[in-house]
């Protein structure tokens, strides 16, 4: 991971950063319900803004969701965004508030699930769907323990430097285009690897298993770590709390049998869990990114206007 420090934006060009870094650190500090009516506001002006994120998101809904009609359909997606307002908002916390603050934002439900696992002699892989608050209940459970997780170098210093503030704590965080063999070492010396899993990596990564019913991309990296480090996993879902309340992260009870000796059954039955949580906040879900992008048997794009 490159280091940007607060000397880089000394540099004329990158002026433009300290009124945000300003911003950043003011809101860290505003009562929840100052956050919720901003961010959602924010989210809320954004939804009426054309734009690729809302197109996927109402599209993704509309496959996903067949049996809601379009106002239901509408109602959910301006939902979406603006809980995701909420969040965006709600990282100043994370990145710049002191832990007990971050604690007293963020509650932590049922952690005892991921020190069962290590008291039986296993590793942790924390399984977290990409519902809109995980870098934020990431950031909160990484105070437990100091996990590992992946992230994607950004080319914006200032974007790269709010990145940097995730391992304030003692996170590690490893670049996405690197080997595994970070993430392994990581793991076998007990940090639990904190992984997102739902993401279309393109057809020579995946293999295609249902999710909602259609065939989508799914890697099976999952099994496969979990398989080479002896770890058990265990699901993480963070949840934004209604009308600016704070945030909720719960860890479920690991796996059982998991993995087995079929990595295909093994993705599939990861998408099935995910899918039923998906189901249970569907307004959380991050559906503004192309879930269902690569296609079977250069099958058309689910996504054309």
């Amino acid at each position: 991971m490159s280091s940007v420090s607060l000397k880089t934006f000394l540099n004329p060009k990158y002026w433009y950063a300290w009124p945000v870094l300003s911003l950043m650190v003011l809101l860290s500090w505003m009562p929840r319900r100052v956050l919720w009516l901003l961010g959602s506001g924010l989210g809320w002006l954004y939804y009426w803004f054309p734009s690729p994120a809302c197109r996927f998101a109402a599209r993704n809904i509309e496959l996903c969701f067949p049996d809601l009609d379009a106002k239901a359909r509408r109602e959910l997606v301006r939902c979406h965004f603006r809980l995701c307002g909420f969040a965006i908002v709600s990282l100043s916390v994370v990145w710049f508030a002191p832990q007990w603050r971050i604690k007293k934002f963020i509650t932590l439900r049922d952690w005892h699930h991921v020190e069962a696992v290590y008291a039986s002699g296993r590793k942790v892989v924390l399984l977290a769907p990409h519902f809109i608050g995980l870098d934020i209940g990431g950031m909160r459970a990484s105070l437990e323990r100091n996990f590992v997780s992946m992230y994607r170098q950004a080319r914006d210093p200032l974007l790269e430097y709010l990145f940097q503030r995730r391992t304030r704590y003692g996170a590690v965080v490893v670049e996405r285009m690197a080997s595994l063999k970070p993430i392994i070492r990581n793991i076998r010396e007990g940090r639990p690897f904190y992984y997102l899993p739902d993401q279309d990596m393109g057809e020579r990564a995946s293999i295609f298993v249902p999710f909602f019913g259609i065939p989508a991309a799914t890697v099976t990296t999952l099994s496969r770590i979990a398989q080479s480090t002896n770890a058990s996993v265990v699901p993480c879902i963070t949840r934004l709390l209604p009308h600016g309340q704070g945030l909720e992260v719960r860890f479920l009870p690991a796996f059982e049998n998991f993995p087995s000796d079929d990595p295909e059954a093994d993705a599939r039955r990861m998408n099935v869990e995910i899918e039923k949580w998906v189901r249970e906040m569907p307004e959380q879900y991050m559906w503004s990114y192309r879930r269902f992008k690569t296609r079977p048997n250069n099958e058309p794009s689910l996504y054309k206007k």
